[in-house]
């Protein structure tokens, strides 16, 4: 019954948005646009499933009506309400806002019960010289960033670093952050749509409006602890003839690795929890769907044992059992659990 679920992309004509996500073979609308929800069950994006006996069926019809065996038996209640996680791939053809997002705590109680947004990107292209932002400068105060912002000098109080394909990011909410111009980046996050915006250039939509910013909020949630680990992520590596995988990022919202198939390799959700994957390049099949770049899919967790087979990259997300489904692997292959604490859970 169950299988490899695709969905139509939906797509969003954000201001700094351009044509990049073509080069992921994505079929865009006229005019810009800056991001492809690919996975989602939100109320500003409800995905629709583009394929099999479920076509048509929205993402959020499909877990109400067959529960656990999508989302998996060991995730908690919560999730049979609200799918748990988004995915995106986004155009940054210029500079995103300098933004902030809220923890559930936060979220729940100023956003009408929304999640928080802890999220990662993961640099699938970029421009020579791109750069984002990443914290504050470490000394910066609550009091010297309000005056920032209202002084419009707050670019001095940010941490810009240079980017390459490849590089991650953990953006757990309360971290300043910013994409910049010439980026394309594949983001897993909570699903939640909520942004705090502090700065956004002075630009002006079509109608010749600026976009609202949340300055108030934006402090009540920063952390200016600047307790963060490393910029980039690093990520640990499991390899062998078929398969290489790259362990990015783990915490209690989601477990991100990049995969590089080379042949063909069996998975298992045990039932457990489902899977998601983003094909960044290449192409092949994932369990019985031909898979190509730019495509995303869902795979049930009911499905059980599947296989990946042919030469793609792509990214695999999931919501994990942190000790059994990252530490244990890693582990396994004679990584230290100090070091695993240092590179991937964060």
């Amino acid at each position: 019954m169950y299988y490899p679920i695709k969905f139509k992309p939906l797509y969003k004509d954000n201001i700094w948005g351009g044509r990049n996500l073509e080069k992921l073979n994505k079929e865009l609308p006229k005019g810009i646009t800056g991001e492809s929800w690919e996975i989602a069950a939100h109320p500003d994006g409800m995905g629709i499933i583009s394929n099999g006996q479920f076509k048509d069926m929205t993402l959020e019809h499909l877990v109400n009506k067959y529960g656990r065996d999508i989302i998996g038996t060991k995730l908690p209640e919560k999730d049979l309400l609200k799918f748990p996680l988004l995915i995106k791939l986004i155009d940054a053809n210029n500079d995103l806002s300098i933004q902030v997002h809220p923890n559930d705590i936060y979220a729940n109680e100023y956003e009408n019960g929304e999640y928080g947004k802890n999220e990662m990107w993961y640099v699938v292209d970029c421009k020579p010289g791109a750069k984002l932002v990443y914290d504050i400068k470490k000394g910066i105060t609550k009091d010297d960033f309000r005056k920032a912002v209202l002084d419009d000098t707050i670019e001095d109080t940010l941490n810009f670093i240079n980017v390459k394909p490849g590089d991650c990011f953990n953006i757990p909410a309360g971290l300043v952050h910013a994409i910049g111009t010439g980026l394309v980046i594949c983001e897993v996050q909570q699903n939640s749509n909520t942004t705090y915006r502090v700065y956004d250039y002075k630009r002006e939509d079509a109608n010749g409006n600026r976009r609202q910013l949340h300055i108030n909020k934006a402090l009540d949630v920063i952390d200016f602890s600047h307790n963060y680990k490393s910029e980039k992520s690093p990520g640990l590596i499991i390899k062998n003839e078929q398969v290489t995988k790259k362990y990015i990022i783990a915490n209690k919202y989601f477990s991100v690795e990049h995969i590089d198939v080379n042949g063909q390799y069996i998975e298992n959700t045990l039932e457990e929890r489902f899977h998601t994957y983003t094909i960044l390049t290449g192409n092949g099949s994932i369990g019985s769907e031909n898979v190509k770049m730019g495509q995303s899919l869902l795979i049930p967790a009911k499905l059980g044992l599947y296989k990946l087979s042919g030469q793609f990259t792509a990214i695999k997300a999931y919501v994990p059992n942190i000790e059994k489904d990252v530490i244990k692997p890693l582990l396994t292959a004679g990584y230290s659990l100090e070091k695993i604490k240092q590179k991937i859970i964060g």
